[in-house]
């Protein structure tokens, strides 16, 4: 079995350890309030919690393995994790779920007023913060990816409970609410950096492959993992009738009761006891959780893929390690 410090997270986090920590006293700086000390207190409940900070980490990755010495990237590492917590409390409200990074969420612990207005405050620190770099091209990038986003999550309550969702339609709401974070999050590193169009490029395909993986993994694992590994209550995913990747194709397969079933659980929303066990044994039935995982391997190893025209570094194999590492949590 690997220890910790052989995960490619962790080989990535010990190397950037400097810049990280540089974010972090940014963050810790940038969500503070004068006149409204809930803003700090929210934030920090998140923010604090033991997240593993990938996206921040992507971009000061990719901003290195360009070779950038300048101090941007500390502001655009902390601009892309000020959205991603923003887009948390955002989205923990509309979900109505009570468990985040393994504690109660803040609309748990305050209330949803807070936990709104607190991912409005964020949202707006991270336009100061990536203004603060001069670049509009930067700027460009990151409000682009705030709108994909949002859209994408709207797309999602749209797409929801809807028997009908494809896959098409699946990958387009990933894309928008994951994906388009880890996209940007590596492409202004790599633009801050001044890599030429085919890094950036490439940079852009690793986020958005690896996002994709990622959120994939994160929908088996709602079925099959552990609340430890997840931070969440497993079948939280089921009880919230939402539509994942696994789902979908079991659905697609189902047969008249199993389509029933289907229907009864997560289009109409009646949910009884021994319905996740059923949900569970249906799409082994149909193998959906491994044509899911397959999925997940073929946009894991796009990501990798798209590394190779990045210069040689000790970071571009970290990268393409953390790839595969996202899907075999689920090996």
């Amino acid at each position: 079995m690997q220890t910790a410090v052989q995960k490619p997270h962790d080989q990535l986090a010990a190397f950037l350890a400097d810049d990280m920590a540089a974010v972090n006293v940014m963050i810790r700086a940038r969500m503070a309030s004068q006149h409204a000390p809930r803003i700090p207190e929210v934030t920090a409940h998140l923010v604090e919690a033991g997240g593993k900070r990938l996206r921040p980490m992507l971009t000061l990755a990719a901003a290195r393995m360009c070779g950038y010495d300048g101090p941007y990237h500390i502001h655009l590492a902390a601009t892309v994790e000020f959205i991603h917590t923003a887009t948390l409390l955002h989205d923990d409200v509309v979900d109505e779920s009570q468990r985040r990074r393994g504690r109660p969420t803040a609309n748990l612990l305050w209330d949803n007023k807070s936990s709104v207005l607190v991912g409005d405050y964020l949202f707006s620190r991270s336009f100061q913060l990536m203004v603060e770099t001069g670049s509009l091209r930067v700027l460009d990038i990151l409000a682009n990816a705030s709108a994909t986003i949002a859209e994408g999550e709207v797309l999602q309550l749209t797409a929801a409970q809807d028997l009908a969702t494809t896959e098409a339609i699946y990958l387009q709401v990933v894309r928008g609410k994951t994906a388009a974070l880890f996209s940007a999050a590596t492409e202004v590193g790599g633009v801050i950096a001044g890599a030429n169009d085919a890094q950036t490029r490439a940079l852009f395909d690793y986020g958005d492959a690896l996002g994709i993986a990622f959120q994939i993994v994160d929908d088996l694992l709602d079925y099959g993992g552990a609340a430890d590994t997840l931070g969440k209550n497993t079948g939280d995913d089921f009880r919230e009738r939402k539509l994942t990747l696994p789902v979908i194709k079991a659905v697609a397969m189902a047969d008249a009761e199993e389509r029933a079933f289907w229907a009864r659980t997560i289009a109409k929303g009646d949910q009884r006891d021994g319905d996740l066990q059923q949900a569970r044994a249906i799409m082994a039935r149909h193998g959906a959780m491994e044509a899911a995982r397959q999925d997940a391997l073929a946009y894991a190893a796009r990501a990798a893929t798209a590394l190779q025209v990045m210069p040689d570094h000790p970071i571009k194999d970290m990268l393409r390690d953390l790839a595969d590492y996202v899907v075999a949590r689920i090996a």
